[in-house]
């Protein structure tokens, strides 16, 4: 019943979550806004607005930072979501630019319970996997302005075995 009662209300705890993000001033330096971090970290929304931090020469969103801000996420949701048994890493990215940027972007990200019960069943026969990520960051038409593809390496974690002293 306490720990009912001191749990924050849902909408103040995403906002906590999202702010947290702007703790790492290299995150805070993209320009962009987390909106939506699910309590389970199964989805996340963000936006990119045109502003002078955000602009490039010719007025559009400078595509440093489109990528930038697209990319800790999926890293991110697969480390909280698998937990600490596994190891998650970035290893390379790709991004197309279809559109300029003239107005906010938005991007959804979302890893569902399958998509994580085909990872574990991967690592059960192999000792890696790379898995494979496309975001789309549209404007408010819906037009695709930029797409992401990120290859995100999963590892389970070697048990650690006491040294000897």
């Amino acid at each position: 019943m306490i720990a009912r009662a001191m749990r924050l209300p849902a909408t103040i705890s995403n906002k906590l979550r999202c702010w947290s993000f702007y703790a790492f001033p290299c995150y805070r330096g993209t320009g962009g806004r987390l909106k939506y971090i699910a309590q389970d970290w199964s989805e996340v929304q963000l936006e990119l607005p045109l502003s002078w931090r955000t602009r490039n020469y010719v007025g559009t969103i400078f595509g440093g930072s489109i990528y930038s801000a697209v990319d800790p996420i999926y890293m991110l949701m697969l480390i909280h979501r698998l937990g600490p048994e596994f190891i998650v890493w970035d290893k390379a990215a790709k991004i197309e630019f279809q559109k300029p940027g003239r107005e906010t972007l938005h991007a959804r990200f979302a890893i569902g319970d399958q998509e994580l019960a085909a990872i574990r069943s991967a690592l059960a026969l192999q000792r890696s996997v790379d898995r494979a990520y496309v975001i789309e960051l549209v404007d408010g038409s819906g037009t695709v302005c930029a797409r992401v593809e990120k290859l995100i390496y999963i590892k389970r974690r070697e048990p650690q075995t006491p040294q000897p002293n």
